[in-house]
């Protein structure tokens, strides 16, 4: 078993830290270390809709895997323009039992076109501050054609299909919802 030894300065003492997990005897398995690899080859799909602050480190992480070479990410953040206009911030608002429906699905349809291990789609709800994370999304997969590919048509889809709705607040105090030309709906025959 491995273990880290970190020394501290105001300490004494030298703190041991545990790097992988105690083996735990079962009476009816057998190790129960051998359930964390098997936990471990189950792919995830994380879904979250959030008033807080998006973290792309926190994203990326819940998509890491040891069997996987390639995270791939995209953070949509709030630009300062629009138009000529000075954008203050964003506001989004979703319709969330069906935002998270339509999200599972494009997960799906993803699982069905490319070796992907985990992905995580979050998105922020609430105002949305210039240059901060309105969306982030993360794809970890073997090798990264996999996860790019991945990345892009989840965005482009969640665009399309998912009903988020998006207030732009510019800085004269007055404010436009978007309408998304990527929405099908919006579009015309």
């Amino acid at each position: 078993m491995s273990s880290l030894e970190i020394n501290s300065c105001s300490y004494s003492q030298v703190m041991k830290l545990q790097l992988s997990p105690p083996l735990v005897e079962d009476s009816n398995s057998g190790l129960l270390g051998e359930s964390v690899n098997a936990i471990e080859d189950k792919p995830k799909d994380v879904i979250r809709f959030t008033a807080e602050k998006l973290s792309v480190d926190e994203v990326s992480q819940l998509v890491i895997s040891p069997v996987c070479g390639a995270v791939s990410l995209f953070v949509g953040t709030t630009r300062n323009n629009f138009e000529g206009k000075k954008v203050v911030s964003l506001e989004y608002e979703a319709y969330v039992p069906m935002a998270e429906a339509e999200v599972r699905k494009i997960c799906g349809a993803v699982r069905q076109q490319w070796p992907v291990k985990n992905i995580a789609v979050c998105h922020r709800l609430g105002l949305v501050p210039v240059t901060e994370a309105s969306v982030v999304i993360a794809v970890s997969s073997a090798h990264r054609a996999a996860s790019l590919e991945a990345v892009k048509y989840i965005i482009d889809t969640l665009k399309g299909k998912v009903p988020i709705w998006k207030k732009e607040l510019y800085e004269e105090e007055t404010s436009s919802w978007k309408r998304n030309k990527e929405c099908f709906w919006t579009k015309k025959d």
